[in-house]
This record gives C-alpha cells, sequence and structure tokens, in this order.
C-alpha cells in the first residue's frame, strides 16, 4: 500500500460504535475518495506514458535525422565519383578520337603526296605519248607513200599479166576457183566413194547376217482371210433348217452375231460375210455347233452365239499364252494376252497380225542382243508393239497410241508403253533405242518377201515412176526395175557422165525416190558405166 486514508484508523470497535446513517456517509466518502484516486492515478500513468512517447519519439527522429544525413553524404560521394569517372572517360573518348583524327589526317596527307607523285607521272606520259603520237603519224603518213607505190606497181603488175594472160583479173579468179572447185569435188567424190563402199560392205555383211539369222529363227505361215468364211452344210435340208420359217433362222442368227450369211453361192456351203474377223469366228463357231445339235431356232441360236463368245475368249488366251511363249515373252496379265489372242482372228495387208507380232519380237530380241542390249525387253516391246489393232474397235485413233494406253491401264512399264507408242512415229513420243529397233523389226517383218501381197495395179505403178524418174537425167542410156523392185539399175553413158559424177548421181536419185515415191522396205540403186572400145580386123 502506498498509503492508508485515516479513516482505515478507525478501529473495529470505533466502527461499531456509528451508526448506520453514518455509516453510509463514510462508505460514500471513501467511494468518491477511490474515484479520485483513481482519476489522479490514472492522469499520473498517462502523463508518464506520454513522455515516455515522445522520448521515444524524439529518439527516433534523431536516427532518422543521422540516417538521412548519412545518405546525403554517401550520395553526393556517389555523385562525386560519377562526376570523375564520366570526367575521365570523356577525356579517353576526347583522346581517343583526337588520335583518329590525327591518323585521318595523316592519311590524307599522304594521299595528297601520292596524288601529286601521280599527277607527275601522268604528265610525263602525256609527253611521251604525245611524242609517239607524232612519230605514229610520220610513220603513218610514210606507209600510206608506200602502199600507194605498191598500189600502183600492183596494178602495172597486174596489167602486164593480163596482157600475158589475155584476160581479166576477175577472170583469172574465176578460172582459179573453177579449177580449185573441180579439183576438191573430185577428191570430195573420191572419200565418200570409198567410205560409202566400206559403210556398205561392212552393213551388208551385218545385215545380211542378222536378216538371215533372225528369219532362220521365225519362219511363220501367213492365212489370207479378208472378209469371207465358208462352213460346209451336210445337205440341203441342213441349209433349209438354217434359213427356218420365213427365213426367221437367218435373220435371229444375222442379229445375234453381226454376220450376213450369204447362202446361194453354192448347194453344200454357207458364206459368212463381214470385215470383223472375230465376229466371222463367233459366227463359224455357232453354226457349226448349231448344225452338230440339229435343233435350229431362235433360242438354241442365241444360246449357241453366247457358248461360241465364251469359246472365243477362252481360244483367245490360249492362243495369246502360246503365241507370247513362242515369243519369249513372260509375265503378262490375262488382259493382255486376251488381247493378243485377238489378234490371230485379225490380218494387215494380208499378214496375220499375231503372227507378225511373233516375228517382230523375235527379230527385235536378235538385234537387241547384237548391240548388246536387253533381249528380254526388246522381245517385249516387239511383241506388244500392234496390241492397238485389237483396240482400234472400240476407240478411235492410232493403234500405236491406243496400244501404248492399254499397256499403261495394266500397268506395263513406262519404258515399254513409250517404244509402242513411237515404232511408227506418228506422235511426239520419244520410244528411244527400243522404239527405232521396233521400227526396224516393223518393217523388216512387213516388207520381206512373201509377207505382204500387193495390189497389182500398184507393183507397176511404183516400177513405172522409178523408171521413169531415173530416165529424166540426162546421160542414161537404160534403167532396169530388178528384184521386184527393190533393185533400181541404170546404165549411163561413159562419154557424158564420169566416174565421179556416177556417184553424185545414185546419191541424188536415192533421195529423188525417198522424197517422192512410197515404197516397202528400201531400193537400192546402182549405177553402170562401162566403156566398151569395139574394132574391126580385116
Amino acid at each position: 500500500m502506498l498509503f492508508a486514508p485515516p479513516f482505515f484508523a478507525l478501529t473495529s470497535s470505533t466502527w461499531d460504535n456509528l451508526s448506520d446513517g453514518a455509516s453510509l456517509l463514510i462508505v460514500a466518502l471513501f467511494i468518491i475518495a477511490g474515484i479520485f484516486l483513481g482519476y489522479a492515478l490514472r492522469g499520473l500513468v498517462g502523463r508518464w506514458q506520454a513522455e515516455s512517447i515522445e522520448r521515444k519519439m524524439k529518439l527516433r527522429e534523431d536516427e532518422a535525422e543521422a540516417e538521412i544525413k548519412a545518405r546525403i553524404k554517401e550520395g553526393d560521394i556517389q555523385a562525386r565519383a560519377a562526376v570523375v569517372k564520366a570526367r575521365e572517360e570523356f577525356e579517353a573518348s576526347t583522346k581517343k578520337r583526337r588520335a583518329e583524327l590525327q591518323a585521318v589526317e595523316d592519311r590524307q596527307t599522304q594521299r595528297e603526296a601520292n596524288l601529286d607523285r601521280k599527277a607527275a607521272a601522268l604528265d610525263v606520259r602525256e609527253n611521251a605519248v604525245s611524242e609517239k603520237a607524232t612519230a605514229a603519224e610520220h610513220a603513218a603518213e610514210e606507209a600510206r607513200l608506200a602502199a600507194a607505190a605498191a598500189a600502183a606497181t600492183q596494178k602495172k603488175v597486174d596489167e602486164q599479166l593480163c596482157g600475158l594472160a589475155k584476160m581479166t583479173h576477175e577472170e583469172a579468179r574465176k578460172e582459179v576457183l573453177r579449177l580449185a572447185n573441180e579439183a576438191l569435188r573430185a577428191d570430195a567424190e573420191s572419200l565418200s566413194r570409198r567410205i560409202q563402199e566400206a559403210a556398205r560392205e561392212q552393213g551388208d555383211i551385218v545385215a545380211r547376217r542378222l536378216v538371215a539369222d533372225a528369219v532362220q529363227r521365225c519362219a511363220v505361215s501367213h492365212l489370207a482371210e479378208i472378209v469371207t468364211t465358208v462352213v460346209k452344210v451336210p445337205g440341203a435340208e441342213m441349209k433349209g433348217r438354217i434359213i427356218g420359217r420365213d427365213g426367221r433362222n437367218v435373220r435371229a442368227f444375222e442379229a445375234a452375231t453381226g454376220v450376213s450369211l450369204l447362202l446361194d453361192d453354192a448347194p453344200e456351203t454357207v458364206v459368212l460375210s463381214s470385215f470383223d474377223p472375230l465376229r466371222r469366228e463367233v459366227a463359224r463357231l455357232a453354226l457349226e455347233s448349231l448344225m452338230a445339235d440339229g435343233r435350229i431356232h431362235p433360242a438354241s441360236i442365241e444360246t449357241a452365239v453366247e457358248e461360241a463368245r465364251k469359246r472365243v475368249s477362252q481360244t483367245e488366251l490360249e492362243v495369246g499364252t502360246a503365241a507370247a511363249a513362242e515369243a519369249g515373252v513372260l509375265g503378262l496379265p490375262d488382259a493382255v494376252l486376251r488381247r493378243m489372242g485377238a489378234l490371230k482372228y485379225r490380218t494387215s495387208f494380208s499378214q496375220n497380225v499375231l503372227r507378225h507380232s511373233v516375228e517382230v519380237a523375235l527379230v527385235m530380241g536378235t538385234m537387241a542382243a547384237e548391240m548388246k542390249l536387253d533381249a528380254a525387253q526388246a522381245r517385249r516391246v516387239g511383241f506388244l508393239h500392234d496390241i492397238g489393232k485389237a483396240v482400234t474397235g472400240e476407240k478411235k485413233g492410232a493403234h500405236a497410241a491406243l496400244g501404248a494406253e492399254f499397256l499403261a491401264a495394266q500397268g506395263e512399264d513406262a519404258v515399254i508403253c513409250a517404244a509402242v507408242a513411237a515404232h511408227h512415229a506418228e506422235g511426239d513420243s520419244d520410244g528411244g533405242v527400243l522404239g527405232v529397233l521396233c521400227a526396224a523389226a516393223d518393217a523388216i517383218s512387213s516388207a520381206r518377201p512373201g509377207a505382204r501381197l500387193e495390189n497389182v495395179a500398184d507393183y507397176v505403178q511404183r516400177l513405172e515412176d522409178l523408171e521413169k524418174l531415173a530416165k529424166a537425167h540426162a546421160g542414161v542410156t537404160g534403167v532396169f526395175a530388178v528384184q521386184a523392185g527393190r533393185d533400181l539399175r541404170i546404165m549411163v553413158d561413159p562419154a557424158c557422165i564420169s566416174d565421179v559424177e556416177a556417184n553424185a548421181l545414185a546419191r541424188d536419185l536415192c533421195r529423188e525416190i525417198s522424197e517422192r515415191i512410197r515404197f516397202p522396205g528400201q531400193i537400192r540403186v546402182t549405177v553402170v558405166r562401162e566403156l566398151r572400145c569395139t574394132e574391126y580386123a580385116k
């Protein structure tokens, strides 16, 4: 207890002696005194706390002021250091710039000095050039005078030469050129003749061997069926069944096959007429089947024609497979083999197209082997080169292009397709070496003796054209077309045509024949110059 109020000194006995009113008064006084005392204590404590806070704030203010002063001092130091550093960098850059300017100034000074030296050297050269130009002018003047003197001398000499030769200078030049041209022409003709003779001799040897070998390997027969097929009939009764009541069977047969029936030519034969050989074959098989069965009416005709078509289709596959094996071509799909088998029923200039394809394949294989090429690939091209002729009935266009398109659709190699498309040189396709070999083998097979039949009138007309073309040349005394027009022999007058001119005549005739006359294979032109001396002894 810091203090004790005086009323606490009252003893209990004294308290007991007080009355109740006085007790209450005393208690009230005590309470009031306690309240005042609390307010007084509170004021003292608040004042003490305020002073304590004020002292702390003043201490913090002093610390903040000290810190601010320290930071200001530190910033001042850093600013001074930055100024010093910037000043040093500025001085360094200024020094470097001054050095660069000094170097530039030195180079400029050196350049000016070099220019001065070059200008002096140019002045010296200009003086030397002027002196040389003056000397050249004097030399040119002397040369002009010398040239004039030489021209006068040359003119005088030319006049003397013209007087001695009794011809002008131009005439002499022409004469010299004529003699030189004749000498050169004779030399060129002689050299050309020797080269051609050597090449012809070697080429004839190789060509004979190749053709003989190819023909030996592929000797084939050709069937010339054009537009009709003859079917034998057992008797007149069977022919009546074929005709049917009011000709209904004939009409049904022609409608089902697309082939015309000719029944009035002979009593025991029926002629089937159509430009399509495949239709004629179907009609022949169907007619033979109907005659063997004996029951001929429109329904049986339709059944027989359908069965005949199936048999022909199967036959096409078998024939195509056999032909491919004969030609040595393997790995062809069934669709291609059927198309090739269909060529059995087709002819070209009386030549069976399938046999022609086999022949071309064998010839191409032989030539490719001699040239160190792929013989199997060459046989494949030769065998397939005319497959487009089996497609021409379905599409319009050249058979070479149609065949290449069909083969490409069947997955054939692009090299084979290109060679097939180019074997007639009808488009822009480049078949390469195989295309050229295919064209050559095609020409060999088509133009060899016996391969094709030719119209007699066309044959005679071609011979007449050959003889007429040869007789149109001066100095020709006789012309003979031998070996079916494949060898043209020309007799010339030796007094009018020399040996050199005879060689030139043979070449000119070959060129004219190739340009003006169409012919199969090739034509050999032989010019015969023979000098005969005849005397009579008496």
